[in-house]
């Protein structure tokens, strides 16, 4: 069954305008992943704030000309599933490579992290980094300790002298 033209641009608007918003794309294949686990697969990267695609390569070499994704086009032989993630790469990686091993069917071709290409390797470390909520925190944490600090440390001297003139009132007593 063959697709009409107009719903082809369509399909190449809509991922148009998915990989400029994309701050994650990963390119995997799946051959044998049955249905059930292909809308498991849905269900658990939409949670993730993200979408799942899968595309004529045709059709995503023209949607990619012109974004960062066009650094995947090498990749694009065999039947492809595209994964595209907006705010937070790093719960988009967590889900895929959780998912990868229960179905090992999967496999990572690779994938663009911010304009950069990444390649199984990097999208392990990613999923592996803590989400952005604890990232933040720690960061949060990091930021306010050394105010802190400053502000025992600059305290510390009029204690020190407070205690200094007791003790020579105490003496002189």
């Amino acid at each position: 069954m063959a697709i009409s033209r107009d719903k082809k641009e369509a399909i190449v608007a809509e991922l148009k305008e998915k990989f400029r918003n994309a701050s994650i794309v990963i390119v995997a294949q799946s051959p044998g992943l049955t249905v059930a686990a292909a809308d498991e697969l849905r269900k658990k990267i939409r949670e993730a704030g993200a979408d799942y695609k899968v595309a004529k390569n045709t059709l995503v070499r023209l949607a990619a000309k012109g974004t960062d994704v066009e650094i995947l086009t090498d990749m694009m032989t065999g039947p492809n599933a595209f994964a595209i993630g907006y705010d937070d790469p790093v719960a988009l990686a967590k889900v895929l490579v959780d998912f990868r091993k229960d179905n090992e069917v999967m496999e990572f071709k690779g994938g663009m992290l911010n304009g950069t290409p990444i390649d199984l390797a990097g999208i392990e470390a990613l999923a592996k980094l803590p989400s952005r909520e604890v990232l933040l925190a720690q960061m949060l944490s990091v930021l306010v300790a050394t105010p802190t600090k400053l502000v025992q440390a600059l305290s510390g001297i009029p204690r020190k002298l407070l205690y200094a003139l007791r003790a020579i009132e105490d003496s002189k007593k």
